[in-house]
């Protein structure tokens, strides 16, 4: 899938290798896995993806279950905070904080995220979560997360 939207910040990864890395998480993302999210862009502090619209995935009004849109926030800009960070070292999100617009209505929910400042320790991020009915796609929350930077913890590695 395409990018939907401009990259709002350009920064270099401290892994070149961080594309197979993700891919490499994506295999146990179990939880994320189950509600059918996957992204469908990654670039360098940059993450975008989608989930198509599951009976289990509602709340009881037929709307995106709260806890669905934080999830997706959760994963762009842990994904987007990761894909910074050194070969051995892992993100693990420290705060997150989110608004909802408006309800979770349509076919799908899509999600960007995108570091907005990468520091040694903490990573400041923000996400933006939308749902989608055919081409239409409306603004249902805004998240600002933290990710803490855990150095030389990076599992994959170790196991390898």
């Amino acid at each position: 899938m395409s990018q939907k939207f401009p990259t709002p910040y350009h920064y270099q990864s401290k892994n070149p290798g961080f594309r197979e890395l993700i891919a490499d998480k994506l295999s146990r993302q179990y939880f994320m896995n189950h509600i059918g999210f996957e992204l469908t862009h990654i670039e360098d502090g940059y993450m975008e993806g989608s989930a198509v619209m599951m009976p289990f995935l509602r709340q009881q009004d037929g709307k995106f279950h709260g806890g669905v849109t934080a999830t997706v926030a959760d994963l762009v800009t842990g994904f987007a905070a990761f894909s910074l960070v050194g070969e051995h070292d892992r993100v693990v999100t420290s705060d997150l904080k989110i608004s909802y617009f408006s309800p979770g209505t349509g076919d799908a929910i899509f999600g960007r995220g995108w570091v907005v400042k990468p520091g040694k320790r903490l990573h400041y991020c923000e996400a933006e979560i939308f749902s989608v009915k055919g081409e239409d796609m409306t603004l249902i929350a805004k998240a600002f997360a933290i990710m803490a930077v855990i150095e030389d913890k990076n599992k994959e590695i170790e196991s390898k």
